[in-house]
This record gives C-alpha cells, structure tokens and sequence, in this order.
C-alpha cells in the first residue's frame, strides 16, 4: 500500500483555502498511486490559535462538516487535522480519517497538549485505529509523539503503520523532527509517516520535510523541497 505524507502552507485562519490546498494535494497523492493521504497539524486553518479562540466558526462541527467534501470526495483515503468542536466549551485538535469512499473511519484527539494549547483545547481521552487496505493504523498528534508509550500501544494492538500529523519549525524543531520520529519506528517497530507543515506556521516557521521511516528506522521517503509537496513510500501489507 503507497502512502503519502504531505507538507502544506496554510493561509492563516482561511479554512475554504486550506481545505482547497489540501484537496489538491490529495489529488497530487492519488495520481502518485497513493491510497492514503496523511495532512499535518491544524491543516485547515494553520497552527493560529488566536483566531481560533476567538472564531469558534474556524472549528470542524464534526466529521461530516461540509467544508471537508472536497477532501472526502477526493478519491484518496486521507488523515486531515483539525480544531474539532466537542462537546465541552474547547476543540480539539483532532485527527478525521476518511476512507477513499469518504467514509468516516476514525477520530482521534490529541492527548499531549503542548504549553499554550492547553489553555486553548479539549484534551482527548482515547486512542485511535483504523484498518485499511489490510494494515492497522495509529494515530499520533505533534507533542503527543514525544510520548513513546503511545506508539508502544498502538504496536502491542496489531498497529503496523503510525500516523504523525504535526508541526515542526526551524531551529529545535529541525532536530527533534530528524531523532523523535525515526526513534518511535526503530523502538517500536512501526512505519512512521509524518505530515508538516512547511513556511509560515503561527508563531513559527514550518521546516517541512515530511517523510516516511521504516521499522528500523531508515528513511524511506522525505519532501526536501520547501514548498507544498509529497512524499511517498510503499508499506508492505502482511501475509
């Protein structure tokens, strides 16, 4: 099974223009023979936690909100992050899964919340799996990675692939991208793909480089442009 990890620029808080990146880039994937399409961290509005305190507009109603059609009618089965309304007076930052039929697979939230995010989110409760195309899937958000014993349940449930959606800027995040995520794949015997985002990031400046790793921790594909991109790498599907 191909599948491919996106970096994206988002236009801050301009969800219709985000979605619209994204689905292109969905359709980037698919041509590229990918049947999942992993989205990073707060891909519809950018990493602007301001404007998504004080527009509670900017939040995803729930899985079928129609500003995500384009991307479930894509043709792809994608992992789209999002500020997530719940039913406590904060979102989440969650993750939606969607089959390539645009079923909604799974949600999960993330559980790890970083520093300013805790003033600003729901923190999730529950882990998340989905299977497809004969693999079983985890789901990791950004800060929740730094976390190895999420990883570790997800391979003691059957998971063979770890999905990142995250942001990591210039600077630290350079480094703690290149060591956190190859480490998770090695220590857990996992693929990991993460998602990122690249250019202009909230207060940061995204660093790009979404890739793939093996189970031993080699790099099996990375986006090394720093623009919009793709990376993609074929994971086995067990015998």
């Amino acid at each position: 099974m191909k599948i491919a990890a996106a970096q994206l620029t988002c236009i801050p808080a301009d969800v219709t223009a985000n979605a619209a990146s994204a689905t292109a880039l969905a359709a980037e994937a698919r041509d590229r023979g990918a049947e999942l399409l992993v989205l990073p961290e707060l891909a519809l509005t950018g990493y602007e936690l301001d404007a998504l305190a004080e527009d509670p507009s900017l939040w995803v109603s729930d899985a079928d909100d129609p500003r995500l059609d384009g991307l479930r009618s894509s043709g792809i089965a994608v992992a789209v992050n999002v500020a997530l309304r719940t039913p406590h007076p904060l979102p989440a930052i969650a993750t939606l899964v969607y089959g390539a039929d645009g079923a909604h697979l799974t949600t999960y939230a993330k559980q790890h919340l970083y520093q300013q995010e805790q003033a600003a989110f729901t923190p999730g409760t529950e882990d998340g799996r989905f299977e497809l195309g004969g693999l079983r899937f985890c789901l990791g958000i950004c800060f929740d990675n730094h976390f190895p014993d999420l990883a570790a349940r997800g391979a003691a449930d059957g998971c063979r692939v770890h999905l990142a959606s995250s942001l990591y800027g210039t600077g630290d995040g350079v480094t703690e991208r290149a060591t956190v995520y190859p480490g998770l794949a090695k220590e857990h015997g996992l693929y990991v793909v993460l998602a990122n985002h690249v250019g202009p990031a909230g207060p940061w400046t995204g660093c790009g480089g979404a890739a793939i790793w093996a189970p031993d921790g080699t790099l099996l594909a990375e986006a090394d442009a720093l623009t919009p991109a793709v990376a993609t790498a074929e994971i086995p599907t067990p015998l």
